[in-house]
Parts: C-alpha cells; structure tokens; sequence
C-alpha cells in the first residue's frame, strides 16, 4: 500500500479519470450512431430490394400467364440502367405446384446464380451480407391466384461504402473530442495542482528548518482555502505545543529520576511474579502430560481388550474342534482296538474330522488376521502382496469362517457377485473389511432386531474398479455418530466388549491397503449402507492355470 500511494499523483489522477470517462461516454455516443446509421442504411437498401422485386414482379404478370419467357428477358435488360441490380429470376409455377425457371437478367460482368427454387421461405424478407442483397417476392395474377416468384439479387457495394465512411467520420471526431478533452484536463489538473505544489514546497521547508512560524496563503479556490486554513490552524497549535514541550522538559528531567526508581522496583516485582507464574506452568505442563499418558493407557486397554475378545472366539472355537476330534478319536481307537469298527463310522470320522481340521486352520488363521488387522491401526499400509482369486469364493470362505458365530444368531446374508469374476487384489484386506462389517451390523444393527438381512452386492464399476455395495436393515447410525463412524475409538459399545477401532481399521484398509474410497449413508431405523470402491485388475478364468483358480 505504501508502494502505491507514492506513485499515484492528483495530476495523473485527474487526466486519467476525466480522460477515461471522456473515452467511455464518446465510445458509447459514436457506438450508438453508428449502429443507428448502419441500421438506416440497412433498412433503406432492404426497402429498395423490396420495391425493385415488387415492380419488376408486376410487370412481369402478363409475361408469365402468356408464356412470353423469350420477350420477358428483352424487357429485363431495361434493369442493366439500375446499377444496384445484379441479377433477376423469374420462376413459373406449374400445375404440380413446382417451379419452373422462367426468365433472367444478369448484370453484365457479373456471373449467373443457380435457382432458388429451395429458399422461397427463407428470402422471403431481404436478407443483407457484407456484398449483396437477396429477396424471393411472389408474383399474383387477378383473384390472388400465385403465377410464379420473382428472385432480387443486388449488390450491397453503396452499402459498405456508406458504413467505411460513416466509420471514418466517426474516428475523426472521436480523435477530435480526445484532443480537446486532454487539452481542457490539463488546464485542469494545472489549476488544481499548482496550489498544491505551493503547500507541499511549504511543508517541505518547514519539516527542513523546523521553523513553524511560516503560514500558507490563500490561493482562491474555496477546497484548498479550506485546508490551507486546516494547516495553517495545525502550525499554529504545532509551534504552541512546541513551546510548551520545551517548557516540559525540564520537568520530566526532574520527574525521570524518580520515575527510574521505580521502575526498578517495579521491575523487581514482576521477575517475582515471572518465577512465580513459570513455576506454575511448569506444574500444569507435568499435570498435562499426566493426562495424556492416561489416555493412552486407557486408550491401550480398550485395544488389548478388543484384540483378547475378538481373538478368544476363533481360538475357543479351534480349542472346541479339536477337543471334539480327540473325543471322537477315543472312540474310534476303542472300535479298532475291540474290533467293532465299521466302514460307514470310519468315513464318517474321516469327514468330521476333515470339518474339524477345516474349523481348526481357519479359526487358527482368523486369529492371526485379526492380530494382524488390530496391528494395521498403527501402521499406514498392509504388506499383502496382490493375488489372484475368485471373488465368490472368497465371500464363501469368509462366510465359513465366520460360520461359529452366525449359527448362534438368525440373520440373512445375500451375496450377488458373478461366479466368473476373477480379480488381482489383496484378498486379506478384502476378507478384514468384510467380517468387520459383519460383524458391525450384528453387534450393532440388529442389536434388537431378531432377524435382519445383509445384502452384499459386488459388481465391477469398469476393467479398473470394483465397487461393494454393503447395506442392512438394522438400527443405523446415529446422525452425531455417523460423522466420526471412521475415527479411532468410536464406539457405542465402550465397556462392554467394543474398542471403537473396527471401523476405523476398515476406513485404513480400504484408503491405504487398497487405494480406495468408502462412504456410508444411514438414517436412524433405516438401516445402513457402505459403498466401497478401489483399483483391481480384471482377469478372464480362461486364462488361468487350474492350480490358479482359487
């Protein structure tokens, strides 16, 4: 701003705003005459075609109900007195109520146009360019009976001209009107700013000498006058208070070895104060940092008791199966040693203990995730490298391992994915997002629902991105809630079990181990859902190995 005010000047100032309101006002006032007269000139040639069309076209009448095309174009040649006519049709109507080109006069020089048979519409009214004027007009016999059309082709040379020179004149008094306006506003700006210059020359002077005895004077004209007074007032109460200054110094010389005194008692007090106040600081810095590590511990027992909870189900659940399979491994070690065993109980021990083996390694291989996902809440990527495997088959296996817990409630999930669709991704986030989400809406939407329904739809957006439409039927979110549903230690169910970190690892998961995007949309009562999107790679099963498919 400083910058800006020393290079602006009144006289500049004055020349630029009076010369540009000047421009501006002859800019528009020559704008609007010059279209005002090329719109009359326009209106004028058009009113000419219109006239010429109209008498050529009643002259021609008995020409065309006698069929006298030879002798019509004789008479045409009259036109070649009109400078502005270039050429001249004459079409017949027959009885299909076609046209039939009758007649024509071409202006000598000027080349034939083809037939306009076409554009008797749209040249109904002249139609003016930047070189000729075209108008089509019908021609009627007696009792209004349409024998035929006449075409008007004429030159708009007159009219161009007309608009350079109306162009011209209009510059020249422009330039005209900018050079008396420029020489006025100098006269102007100099009357204005010539008193100025006088006062700043004073104030120059002064603020040299420091002598505030000098005066300005009255100049004449009544604004400056003003302030001249103003300044004059202003040197007169500067050289007064000058005076008393001087008269004040000795007093305050007096006074500042009293006031030194006590500004070092003063200061004396205020070190005190300064130790005081730091010492107090330095307390409310320890009592801070105190409640911050007892937030995190209790933020770490919220964790620790998440992952014990989550980890003792599929642990429990593994223990339960293998328990099972030593009992009915005493039974059948009993049969064989007592020689009772039977075939049919053999397979029979074979398949359970198959299913048992199967409920063992993935309960086993659950709780390694779910370590492994409640460890992903510190770090900012998964380690999983990219495979590739069959979507459907990866939501049947997630729904197996997660089978020990929904046999214990009565709830519906519906998969829709294309048993074809085979993607490169990295299954074990997929497979943690999945249970998380679950597993939230059986904790918490149906928390008091008896039966609820989970749709889960996957279908791929392009080649490039899939998308996974997660809804239920539950309870949904609270609108408080479900704008920090993502952040850590979110949760309704603190004290009883929950950790508020399931959804916070899904939004992880799904923004860094799977460079995706997640969104909820939920209303109290009406359930919830989930769109998640993220980059995969689209494979065709065809070319797959066998040993690939999974």
């Amino acid at each position: 701003m400083p910058n800006t005010a020393k290079f602006l000047s009144i006289k500049s100032l004055i020349i630029w705003v009076v010369m540009a309101i000047t421009s501006l006002s002859l800019i528009v006032a020559s704008s609007v005459n010059l279209f005002s007269q090329i719109s009359s000139y326009q209106a004028e040639l058009k009113a000419d075609v219109t006239t010429l069309a109209e008498l050529i076209g009643n002259s021609a009448i008995n020409a065309l109900q006698l069929d006298e095309g030879a002798e019509l174009e004789k008479n045409l040649l009259v036109l070649s007195a009109a400078k502005i006519i270039e050429n001249v049709h004459l079409y017949k109507v027959i009885d299909n109520n076609t046209l039939d080109f009758f007649a024509s006069y071409n202006k000598a020089g000027i080349a034939p146009v083809k037939a306009k048979f076409e554009q008797t519409n749209d040249l109904s009214n002249p139609v003016v360019t930047s070189e000729v004027a075209e108008i089509i007009r019908p021609i009627f016999a007696e009792k209004n009976e349409l024998i035929g059309y006449i075409y008007l082709r004429a030159s708009a040379e007159a009219l161009e001209a007309h608009i350079s020179r109306s162009i011209m004149l209009t510059l020249v008094v422009f330039l005209i009107c900018i050079a008396i306006c420029f020489f006025l506003t100098l006269k102007l700006q100099s009357a204005i700013t010539s008193p100025i210059q006088i006062l700043v020359r004073l104030v120059q002077r002064i603020t040299r000498q420091k002598d505030f005895s000098n005066r300005a004077e009255p100049n004449g004209i009544k604004e400056l006058d003003i302030l001249i007074d103003a300044f004059n007032g202003m040197l007169e109460r500067t050289q007064g208070h000058m005076q008393r200054q001087a008269n004040a110094e000795q007093e305050y010389r007096t006074l500042n070895v009293s006031l030194e005194e006590k500004v070092n008692q003063r200061t004396m007090a205020l070190k005190e104060a300064n130790g005081e106040l730091i010492q107090t600081l330095e307390k409310l810095h320890q009592f801070q940092r105190q409640m911050v590590q007892n937030e995190k511990m209790a933020s770490l027992g919220d964790m620790v008791a998440g992952v014990a909870h989550e980890v003792n189900t599929p642990i429990g659940l593994g223990v339960t199966a293998s328990t099972m399979m030593l009992d009915r491994l005493a039974d059948m070690r009993k049969g064989f040693e007592e020689k009772t065993l039977k075939a049919s109980a053999l397979a029979k021990f074979i398949a359970e203990s198959e299913e048992n083996l199967n409920i063992i390694y993935r309960n086993l291989n659950r709780a390694a995730e779910l370590i492994s996902s409640f460890k992903q809440v510190a770090v900012d990527q998964s380690s999983e490298n990219n495979r590739t495997f069959s979507f459907a088959k990866l939501m049947e296996e997630i729904l197996m391992s997660m089978r020990p817990k929904l046999k214990r409630v009565d709830h519906e999930i519906v998969i829709h994915c294309a048993d074809d669709l085979y993607i490169e991704s990295k299954a074990g986030p997929i497979n943690q997002i999945m249970i998380n989400l679950i597993m939230n809406s059986i904790i918490h939407g149906f928390e008091f629902i008896e039966k609820g329904t989970i749709d889960i739809d996957i279908v791929m957006l392009d080649d490039k991105k899939i998308c996974i439409t997660f809804k239920d039927n539950g309870e949904g979110i609270p609108e408080q809630l479900r704008k920090r549903i993502f952040d850590p230690f979110v949760t309704t169910k603190r004290g009883q079990g929950g950790s508020g970190l399931g959804m916070h690892l899904v939004y992880n998961l799904v923004t860094q181990g799977l460079n995706g995007s997640i969104s909820v949309q939920s209303e109290t009562g009406k359930g919830v859902e989930f769109k998640i999107i993220f980059p995969v790679k689209r494979i065709n099963p065809a070319n797959l190995p066998r040993s690939a498919i999974f």
